[in-house]
């Protein structure tokens, strides 16, 4: 395998942060459609669904290869930001419209 220079490596990251980008759109689009199907902010936060992500996400990262520690923290930062979104939808989609008082 040919070394990489740096300029080569940073193209490649830029190529892998597009995909990674793609990806959390996707998953906006879906958090975006659970949130009027959750009866209340607590069902939002579902502290017990959260856990089971980070450790799935452990696991994986395991598979391939990837520090679980990194993966974790990225995935903490990565789902309190979905929660955060999906509290605003969330109450958009369902105490906003009279669904849930």
């Amino acid at each position: 395998m040919a070394e990489m220079s740096l300029e080569e490596i940073r193209a490649a990251i830029d190529v892998v942060d597009a995909e990674l980008v793609r990806l959390l759109a996707r998953r906006e689009s879906l958090v975006r459609r659970a949130a009027p199907l959750k009866r209340d902010a607590p069902a939002v936060r579902a502290p017990g669904r959260v856990e089971q992500v980070i450790a799935r996400a452990r696991a994986q990262a395991v598979t391939a290869g990837a520090d679980p520690e990194v993966v974790e923290r990225i995935y903490r930062a990565m789902v309190q930001a979905f929660i955060d979104m999906e509290l605003t939808e969330h109450h958009r989609t369902t105490v906003d419209k009279g669904v849930i008082e």
